[in-house]
């Protein structure tokens, strides 16, 4: 058994390492809260000890958040600092690394109106659409990770004592992680490798669409004629080589934004802007929803897809078992990183590079010619379960079981 110190150091060398796989040189940038920032000095030493350039380190406070939604005027609210934004845009352009911790408070802006919540994220995400571009076309290496909050802890583990939580919960992050692997960055490479074959045989299916049926459910999700499945490690356009998420267990591809039809419902709450959403029903016609409901952040969900056009079409779906490592937990985690890696999933709005053969060299609207989508938000819902079967609809029409209760055939 190692020491816990012992876990953060791996944990961080596999993030800097296999994560983002940061080379010699390369500047890295940082989002964290103030209480991650010990498991920030551990990533800092490994990032340098590889030889990186700079670390720079952006925090984001909870409690200042909470002020401003609650003092801030219309105006501040729909504000966003674009110059910060388009320095790091700058950044990333000139080859920077990006690096996310999530895990703080899934409700950090429960009570709130939602409207008012809406109105400074699509402010945030107007300002910041360069990056996201700069992330999503995978021009450069980066990496979402988490460490564990107080506030994450006591989301997932109500009833125990907040060290107990906390530590259950650092164990189920090490553990989904592989960092208690007697090597964790071999166990990474070899799970990798396993969803990268996964990859390579739906590649090689050639599938028109996909088809989930459950309790409540039966979508059938068209994909793009030239569609590629991705999973486990993807080459960034600068030559690197990462993993996107720590953890990761699925495997992903575009849909068509105008080919999506049916009904669908959620399978596990979702955290959405720092407020919960569940019990989320949606039914799809030509690609768009037509009809929204939640039982629970209704409002939330309105918001969302109210967005912009692209915010009511599909922009990824995304298979996953339902015995991966983030299931066998048995925990709802509340957080899209975790909760996404246990269950099938599906997100409405930008689609990625990635996903389409030849992206490199078109422009959005000849991506979207091609059935891209695009939109200011990419928010993963689960919609797999134990219940859910998942067909392959091959381009001559058969079917072809992939998933069923939720395993793959």
């Amino acid at each position: 058994m190692r020491s816990f110190p012992e876990n953060l150091r791996l944990y961080a060398r596999l993030t800097v390492g296999e994560g983002l796989a940061l080379v010699e040189g390369q500047e890295l940038l940082v989002w964290a809260e103030p209480e991650q920032l010990e498991f920030v000095h551990f990533l800092a030493e490994e990032a340098y000890r590889i030889g990186a350039r700079h670390v720079e380190v952006f925090m984001r406070d909870p409690d200042l958040a909470r002020i401003r939604m609650r003092e801030g005027s219309e105006a501040a609210i729909g504000y966003a600092p674009a110059w910060l934004l388009d320095g790091v845009a700058r950044a990333h352009r000139e080859g920077a690394a990006r690096l996310g911790l999530a895990g703080g408070d899934p409700e950090l802006l429960a009570g709130f109106p939602a409207e008012r919540v809406a109105a400074s994220a699509r402010a945030h995400a107007k300002a910041a659409r360069e990056v996201m571009k700069l992330v999503a076309d995978m021009e450069i290496n980066w990496c979402l990770i988490a460490v564990p909050t107080a506030a994450w802890a006591r989301k997932v583990f109500p009833g125990l004592p907040q060290d107990e939580g906390l530590a259950r919960l650092w164990d189920a992050v090490f553990s989904v992680s592989r960092v208690f692997e007697s090597d964790p960055l071999a166990a990474w490479r070899s799970h990798s490798e396993t969803l990268e074959g996964r990859v390579r045989w739906l590649d090689d299916l050639r599938l028109d669409a996909l088809h989930f049926r459950g309790p409540g459910t039966d979508l059938r999700v068209g994909l793009v004629e030239d569609h590629l499945w991705a999973g486990g490690r993807a080459l960034a356009r600068n030559g690197i080589r990462c993993s996107g998420n720590i953890p990761t267990e699925e495997v992903f591809t575009m849909p068509h934004r105008s080919r999506v039809e049916g009904r669908v419902v959620s399978t596990k709450p979702l955290s959405l802007r720092g407020q919960l959403v569940d019990g989320i029903e949606v039914v799809f016609k030509n690609g768009e929803v037509v009809d929204a409901h939640a039982a629970v952040g209704e409002d939330v969900l309105r918001e969302l897809i109210s967005t912009d056009d692209g915010a009511r079409r599909l922009g990824e779906v995304a298979l996953v078992p339902a015995s991966s490592a983030v299931a066998r937990t048995g925990l709802l985690f509340f957080d899209s990183l975790f909760d996404e890696n246990a269950a099938s999933h599906i997100a409405l709005g930008e689609s990625y590079a990635e996903n389409l053969a030849g992206s490199e060299a078109m422009n959005e609207a000849a991506r979207l010619d091609r059935g891209a989508n695009s939109s200011l938000v990419h928010v993963d819902w689960m919609i797999g379960s134990a219940q859910v079967d998942v067909d392959g609809i091959a381009r001559g029409g058969s079917t072809i079981p992939l998933m069923r209760g939720g395993e793959w055939v």
